[in-house]
Formats: structure tokens, sequence, C-alpha cells
């Protein structure tokens, strides 16, 4: 459990639980098709919309899924220097990190808005739907992953140890 001290506002926690619903339902679709696909290509038959679809959605739970990775600190990460920290040392070393990874989500996200700007012109190949649909999950990814590392470094600076920012489930 969270300490009570330092609720997770309920925006954060609904968009948290809506991300990984969205996980959830799209991974599953995903694997349906996949297996659907297989099965096809097993009886000699093709659908190319259904393996580009699954292309599609395959980026989609990528990074829909770094953000449901972000929201529980579940990133990998190499502490080994860190936890040798005192506890005001690791605070503003952890606070560093969540800046410097705001700073590069930031610069992906710049991008990744105008790649989706330029997109917009050309279509996936057999869905015919823009290609700014494919490349859309790279700045919502990005935009998704700052508000939860924002949010640690909001509760970093709060002084709450980590173990209350992401309890072990």
């Amino acid at each position: 459990m969270r300490a009570t001290t330092h609720p997770i506002p309920p925006l954060i926690r609904w968009l948290g639980k809506l991300i990984d619903w969205s996980v959830i339902g799209l991974g599953g679709t995903l694997a349906v098709m996949i297996f659907i696909n297989v099965v096809m290509h097993a009886a000699g038959k093709d659908l190319a919309w259904l393996t580009e679809l699954g292309e599609f959605l395959m980026v989609w739970v990528t990074f829909l899924g770094g953000a449901a990775a972000a929201q529980r600190g579940a990133h990998m990460s190499i502490n080994e220097f860190l936890d040798k920290l005192g506890p005001a040392g690791r605070k503003w070393a952890d606070a560093a990190v969540q800046t410097f990874t705001l700073f590069v989500v930031g610069v992906v996200l710049f991008f990744g808005v105008r790649i989706v700007q330029g997109s917009w012109g050309t279509v996936l190949t057999t869905l015919e739907w823009p290609m700014a649909w494919q490349y859309m999950p790279l700045p919502l990814g990005m935009g998704l992953v700052s508000v939860f590392v924002a949010w640690d470094l909001v509760q970093i600076l709060r002084d709450v140890p980590r173990e209350q920012r992401y309890p072990a489930d």
C-alpha cells in the first residue's frame, strides 16, 4: 500500500488504469490475431491486412507498455552506485535521473509530434490508414511517460522513499 500521507492524485490513478486496460486489450487482440494468422499461413492462406494490423497494434502496445512500466518504476536501472549513497544523496541522485529522463522524453516527444505531423499524407500499404496513426503512439507514449516521471520527481522532492512510491504488489 502507498503511504496515506502521499496519495496518488485521482487523475494519475485513472490514467494508469486506462493505460493498463488498453495494453491488456490491445495485447490480447494482438495475440488472437497472431494465432489466426499462423493458422491461416499453415493452411496456405494469407491476409496481408491482418499482418499489417498486427504490426500496427504492436507499435501501440510497445509505447503504451512503456508508459505502464513508467508508472510502476519498472524500467531497467543500474543502482549499484545509487544504493551506496545516503538518503540525502540518493534523493538528489534520483531527482537528477528523473530530471534527465524528463529531458530525454521531452526531446523524443517533440520529434514524435513532428513525425506524426509530417506523415498524414502517406498511408499504410494494405489498411490504407494514414501513416500518422502508426506513429501516433510515439508522442502519446512519451507524453504519458512524462506524466508518471514528473509525478515521481514531485514525490522524490517531497522525500517519499522509493518503497512508498513503488510498493511491491
